[in-house]
């Protein structure tokens, strides 16, 4: 009776790779005539993702860990998938996910009308197959193909509106994600497997005893090409793709910021932290020191630049930019509540920061207001989406019984046990500056009164006076999303128990 459930389960790993890619061959095959199939496909691809991967949760916390080689290019280098604590908590999130903003995706591109709506359903797809490779990579050889494969597919999401700032956003965020890749990261993992002899992925970490100490000034090199190659945790000075991939349509934005893009970013940076260099030779060559340095400029830098921005989606990119380096300062502790406040944030954060891109879609979609400014009085006409964007920014600044503050609360717990009190103040000052960003948008809406406006002919425009209601396909899954961030404070345990089996 066991044989059969060990082959079961390193079965499983591959197919949930498959099944997006599946789905996005039968939504190509479909096609723009079955508009109503096509969109099921897409829809079946994620609950079938969902099934595969919650399917191994009672393995993983049994202590098991399912493997599956596929093939071997040179000794210690070969595409292999392994399901451990931290790639399964990722993978559950992104699936989860992934079934709400397809639905999501229905609504918008369908009030919106928009074109090769096809293209978008498999690119969209496409990217979670990826995303899903990335968090079962058994190594960093087959992390570095299905992360490069994710730039790839999601460079036709980000121009999709096909218009000349489409084009020259997508351009930027090619060269920023393919150009640190080939230049810093190729040759992190080129350097890294000449000392250790393997990319094989360990808790601790892979490099050869004492040769921290013999060579730090050379793997801290190494390790700073990890951090910037990994350009997706949009790191200062590497971030400014994420700003200008705003082009792309909302559920894009959506994908960028919280299912896929970023998260395998941050994902990835940790498992170089955790899994290639480990605890004791990231402290003998001082590359924790360099990585609270970075996280920290890059959270309050991002979020003063958020103030600035009165277009939500931009201020929305900053708070990104912003809230991917908790991820990375959690990590860069090197205690266990940092970690397991670093490794929560990657789920928290995801369930918040698409609740608001939903909205800030729901907003677009039946106001065609994209401006904080113009959002005086928009929660009488727009109350759900309001009320979704309310909660979600709570979680996002850190208010108790939301899902942010338990991740933030790891992070300042370890930020104390590590004495280090100055990561600690960066912690306080960027949560009020959260406050300070996301709150003007829930006073305009709640607080403000909207203002009337004037059509051409100088009377009273016809948007103002009978606004188009919220689409229900849309709203359904914000509201799921912003009930998930704080049922994930009310109820922070499950995410809680794999983080921390997640550390090493």
């Amino acid at each position: 009776m066991t044989a059969p459930l060990v082959v079961t389960a390193s079965v499983v790993p591959p197919l949930a790779v498959l099944a997006p890619a599946l789905g996005a061959l039968l939504i190509a095959f479909t096609g723009q005539r079955r508009a109503n199939l096509r969109e099921l496909w897409s829809v079946a691809a994620g609950v079938l993702l969902f099934a595969l991967v919650a399917s191994m949760i009672p393995t993983v916390l049994a202590g098991n860990t399912p493997e599956s080689v596929l093939f071997r290019v040179l000794p210690g280098v070969e595409l292999a998938f392994r399901v451990d604590a931290f790639g399964l908590l990722f993978a559950t999130g992104a699936a989860l996910l992934w079934i709400l903003t397809s639905f999501y995706s229905v609504g918008y591109m369908r009030s919106l009308e928009e074109h090769a709506q096809t293209r978008y359903f498999a690119c969209f797809a496409l990217a979670l197959s990826a995303t899903v490779g990335v968090a079962f990579a058994a190594n960093l050889f087959t992390l570095f193909l299905f992360y490069e494969g994710l730039t790839f597919v999601t460079y036709p999401l980000v121009g999709h509106m096909e218009t000349k700032e489409a084009r020259a956003g997508a351009r930027k965020y090619i060269i920023y994600l393919l150009g640190s890749a080939k230049v810093f990261l190729l040759a992190a993992i080129v350097l890294t497997y000449q000392f250790a002899g393997t990319l094989d992925f360990a808790s601790g970490g892979i490099l050869p005893d004492g040769l921290a100490a013999q060579s730090p000034t050379l793997l801290l090199v190494i390790f700073a090409l990890f951090l910037f190659g990994f350009a997706k945790n949009a790191v200062m000075p590497l971030h400014s793709w994420l700003p200008a991939a705003m082009v792309a349509p909302t559920p894009v934005s959506a994908l960028l910021h919280a299912v896929a893009v970023v998260k395998t970013g941050v994902f990835s940076t940790l498992r170089v932290f955790l899994f290639v260099f480990g605890a004791q030779d990231m402290r003998t060559i001082g590359a924790d020191q360099l990585a609270l340095v970075v996280a920290s400029v890059t959270i309050l830098v991002a979020s003063l630049l958020a103030l600035g921005q009165d277009n939500l989606k931009a201020r929305l990119a900053f708070s990104t930019v912003s809230q991917l380096s908790y991820i990375i300062l959690g990590a860069a502790l090197l205690n266990a509540s940092g970690v397991m406040g670093g490794v929560a944030h990657v789920t928290n954060h995801a369930v918040s920061k698409i609740t608001l891109f939903l909205c800030a879609g729901s907003i677009y979609v039946s106001t065609r207001k994209t401006e904080i400014s113009q959002m005086s009085g928009l929660a009488r006409r727009m109350p759900w989406t309001m009320g979704a964007f309310a909660l979600a920014s709570l979680s996002i600044v850190g208010i108790p019984f939301t899902s942010g503050f338990v991740s933030k609360w790891h992070l300042a717990l370890g930020a104390v046990e590590g004495g280090n009190f100055v990561v600690l103040a960066v912690l306080l000052v960027s949560s009020l500056l959260s406050a300070a960003y996301l709150g003007p948008v829930i006073y305009k809406a709640y607080f403000e009164r909207e203002p009337a406006m004037t059509g051409l002919e100088g009377g009273v425009d016809d948007a103002c006076i009978a606004p188009r209601r919220e689409v229900p396909w849309m709203v359904a899954p914000l509201a799921v999303s912003a009930a998930a961030s704080l049922i994930l404070g009310l109820y922070p345990g499950p995410v809680l128990e794999l983080a921390g089996r997640a550390l090493p």
